[in-house]
């Protein structure tokens, strides 16, 4: 959640950052709102507190009559004073649930508007001329069945739509793709690490994934507890209630894992194929740094997307993303978009978003400062591959024949250089 001492203090900025994102920005009147009556009801319970106290040493010196009267007094001076906590809990109560549905502080420099008003910062390679080459290419599906890759039809038998099998060269496509990405990671010095996929709501919740979008995600009512549809979820968590040390600069992990994704309110698109599914794979960096070099780390994240990107040799461009379509977390992201040739556009294959202190003052993660005090860190996140990345690696590397070039760089993970269609 954002600083509420920078709400206080500049108001206008959060209104202005709300109505960039389209939100309504009459939240900031109502937290501020909000805490001056929390600030009245604790100061009255202060006030009240340390008449009790001085009562208490009237009650010990009195005697007789007088000692009864005055512990009479005290007794509806205490009921009092209990009312007055109660009442300064619950406003502290009412000014984080007020806050904590305010989106992070959206950046200088960040786009207005929604998912079309990205800013376009630069495209990379050329789209094939297919039909120079003689020949029209197949979709990724058409693709995926002839080669025994993917098989939608048994992932709907055995858990309904939109839940793929990767067989054969598929799976080992994935495979070989996540074990690169991971293999640069390590390369870069992020801590490997494979998380739970299960986490709890405090976690969940403290990430900003159980606001306006809360309904994209799988919850298992009987353990109270959800499904991820990123590994930023439980790295995120990772550090929860502990004060980091950063001074020898960021912290950083890599996160292999399962993601589950219930793609509410998206019926009717994209629902040939793998491009959006119930169920993926993914290798997600999750860096912790200190507020100040957030904007410096955010680009170090895009730039090692883009090396990976550069590696399979497919197409892209990379979009500055309008404050509308940033998510509540985030307070500026980065897509790269890969040119999906039967597609003729262009589809997101990573993201990248610098969260600032907006996760970790949720999750209370904080690093000491050189005057011995504590402040918020920031975090950033960054796909580096995914399952949706083999639509454009098959499509952007098909052949004639229905066989499909692997890229150089993925070689030796794949173990192979062409996936060659089945013969029946």
């Amino acid at each position: 959640m954002i600083d509420l001492r920078a709400l206080r203090d500049l108001p206008d900025v959060v209104r202005a950052s709300q109505r960039l994102r389209g939100e309504d920005e009459g939240l900031v009147g109502a937290v501020l709102a909000a805490d001056e009556r929390r600030r009245g009801a604790l100061s009255q319970f202060e006030a009240a507190r340390g008449e009790q106290k001085a009562r208490g040493k009237e009650v010990a010196r009195a005697t007789g009559e007088q000692k009864a009267a005055l512990v009479a007094a005290a007794g509806e001076l205490a009921a009092r004073v209990k009312a007055l906590q109660a009442e300064a809990a619950d406003g502290a109560a009412e000014v984080d649930r007020l806050l904590r549905s305010i989106s992070n502080l959206v950046a200088d420099g960040v786009p207005a508007g929604g998912e079309g008003d990205f800013r376009l910062l630069e495209e990379v390679g050329t789209p094939r001329d297919f039909a120079a080459e003689g020949f029209e290419p197949r979709d990724h599906l058409d693709l995926g069945e002839g080669l025994g890759a993917i098989d939608m039809t048994r992932g709907a038998k055995v858990a309904g739509a939109r839940f793929p099998f990767l067989t054969g060269a598929g799976a080992r496509l994935e495979l070989g793709l996540l074990s690169y990405a991971m293999a640069r990671a390590v390369e870069w010095g992020f801590t490997p690490v494979v998380p739970p996929t299960l986490v709890t709501p405090e976690v969940m919740g403290g990430t900003g994934f159980l606001g306006a979008h809360a309904d994209e995600v799988y919850r298992l009512a009987d353990d109270d507890l959800y499904l991820v549809g990123t590994s930023e979820v439980p790295l995120a968590g990772f550090h929860a209630e502990e004060i980091l040390d950063l001074s020898a600069g960021p912290l950083r992990y890599a996160g292999w894992s399962t993601c589950y994704r219930r793609e509410a309110g998206s019926h009717g698109k994209d629902t040939r194929g793998i491009i959006r599914v119930h169920q993926f794979t993914k290798v997600e960096m999750f860096s912790y740094v200190s507020a100040a070099d957030a904007p410096a780390e955010h680009e170090r994240l895009l730039g090692w997307e883009r090396e990976v990107l550069d590696a399979v040799q497919v197409p892209y461009r990379v979009i500055d993303v309008a404050a509308g379509d940033l998510g509540s977390s985030a307070a500026r992201k980065f897509d790269c978009e890969a040119w999906v040739p039967t597609q003729g556009r262009y589809r997101e294959l990573t993201s990248t978003s610098s969260c600032t202190t907006f996760q970790a003052r949720r999750l209370n993660i904080r690093e000491r400062t050189a005057d011995g005090s504590t402040t918020p860190v920031a975090t950033l996140n960054g796909t580096l591959a995914t399952t949706r990345w083999i639509v454009a690696i098959l499509e952007n590397h098909q052949q004639a024949d229905g066989s499909v070039l692997v890229p150089e760089a993925l070689r030796p993970y794949v173990g192979l250089d062409v996936l060659e269609p089945l013969r029946r």
